[in-house]
């Protein structure tokens, strides 16, 4: 059984959109993309780059991959762009784009069903990074195993998030955690039962 794994960087209000640069996603109108570039420090690299030590595979959305298609194959000299380019890539998407990475892999049809049928298989870890709309797809099916977020002392007040009103309502639980040098707190949660139905474990 395949580990699926979905790693976000959030804001304290739970916003998910264009961390990484001012221009990544401005869908909505959103114009505050960049906003995770003053909380980077060594420890949050070490944690990363230790959560990446092992093989794995790259399920992501059409933006992410988009996103990452354009910056990660031109960066391949450090060991995220290392590791990114051994990975494999599965796509999921409504249509049928073009996909120039290397190693990667459409998903088609029924993306629950794919993904299912992917963690059954022989194979690495699967990660997810961004990919907000994925990320919706398998919470309504179980598929997550596990949730790295990487929760920054920061609130924008708008923007796409990880759980979004009218989200269904489910318990975590914390595992594991650490916090950065600039304050950000890395928690480790695995599902933990329905709060609708008391069944939390």
């Amino acid at each position: 059984m395949r580990e699926l794994i979905v790693t976000t960087f959030l804001t304290l209000d739970g916003v998910m959109q264009a961390p990484g640069g001012p221009h990544e996603d401005e869908e909505g109108g959103f114009a505050l993309g960049g906003w995770q570039a003053s909380y980077l420090d060594d420890v949050g690299d070490r944690a990363l780059t230790a959560f990446m030590d092992g093989p794995f595979d790259l399920l992501l959305g059409r933006k992410t991959y988009d996103i990452f298609a354009a910056y990660w194959p031109d960066h391949v000299d450090g060991p995220i762009g290392r590791k990114f380019g051994e990975a494999t890539k599965y796509v999921a998407s409504r249509d049928a784009p073009a996909l120039p990475w290397d190693r990667s892999v459409l998903l088609e049809d029924d993306v629950a069903q794919s993904v299912a049928e992917l963690k059954v298989q022989d194979g690495p870890q699967l990660h997810v990074y961004g990919s907000g709309d994925l990320v919706q797809t398998l919470r309504a099916h179980d598929l997550i195993d596990r949730y790295l977020l990487w929760i920054h002392p920061v609130v924008l007040g708008s923007g796409k998030r990880l759980f979004p009103e009218g989200t269904h309502q489910e318990a975590l639980r914390l595992v594991e955690s650490k916090v950065s040098t600039t304050g950000v707190v890395i928690g480790t949660y695995e599902p933990a039962g329905d709060v609708a139905t008391g069944t939390i474990e």
